[in-house]
């Protein structure tokens, strides 16, 4: 059995992402799939990869991320704030550096609801005068 050395919840949007840090070589596993092949436009592996790079970690740790909800851009966004609070469990000296980039912030921005008697959040039914 393979032991977790940290773990950390994600949100961002709908999403929720579960990360788990194991002693490894650096493999990142995301829902059963090789990063790039869960996350196949560039930015979105880029980003879920940044708090590594900040602290050091790249090549160090396996990364187990099992993230469900929203879509692609929200789950990616969803375990870069994952992986950042797994390492800040980890040792708490990564946390300046994740702090100055951002990366412990729960961006809490969510869609807007729709109201009833218009088509969409702001929009509204085009007016008529005759």
């Amino acid at each position: 059995m393979v032991k977790n050395l940290a773990n950390g919840t994600g949100r961002r949007k709908t999403s929720v992402a579960r990360v788990y840090l194991r002693k490894g070589t650096g493999v990142i596993k995301v829902n059963g799939k090789e990063l790039k092949e869960y996350f196949t436009i560039g930015i979105h592996s880029d980003t879920v990869i940044r708090p590594l790079d900040v602290t050091d970690s790249l090549g160090k740790y396996d990364v187990v991320i099992n993230v469900k909800g929203g879509g692609i851009t929200g789950q990616a966004g969803a375990c870069l704030h994952g992986l950042s609070r797994a390492l800040v469990a980890l040792d708490e000296a990564n946390r300046p550096a994740l702090k100055a980039n951002g990366y412990l912030t729960r961006d809490s921005r969510m869609v807007e609801r729709k109201k009833y008697g218009q088509p969409g959040a702001r929009r509204k039914f085009q007016f008529s005068k005759r």
